[in-house]
């Protein structure tokens, strides 16, 4: 399964949307989408994973270092996802204290 990525500014933050599976062989793919991001001055990011249908621990440690990465910048990156197969990986590893994660794009914004 491959990864598809999109961005967007909405709202004054830019907005990813990720489609397919983030595992060991996509997830180079995501970082490099952030890194790219942060580079150019985009801070604020909502990563949309409403599309996602497999995430790993390459994944989360994925989205971990964009998150340390734009906090660096006093930045932010916020989550969105109702998906209760990846809500639970975010529970279980306690991410869910450490990633804002909302229920939509417009309530991430």
């Amino acid at each position: 399964m491959d990864l598809s990525l999109t961005t967007r500014p909405e709202g004054g933050r830019t907005v990813v949307e990720v489609g397919g599976e983030i595992d060991v062989y996509t997830a180079p793919k995501l970082r490099e989408t952030i890194v790219s991001l942060v580079d150019a001055g985009h801070y604020d990011l909502v990563v949309d994973l409403e599309r996602v249908e497999f995430l790993d621990s390459t994944g989360l440690g994925v989205l971990v270092g964009g998150l340390k990465r734009v906090r660096t910048h006093d930045g932010s990156l916020s989550l969105v996802c109702t998906q209760e197969r990846l809500l639970k990986i975010f529970r279980i590893t306690g991410l869910t204290k450490v990633f804002e994660i909302h229920p939509d794009v417009a309530s991430a914004l």
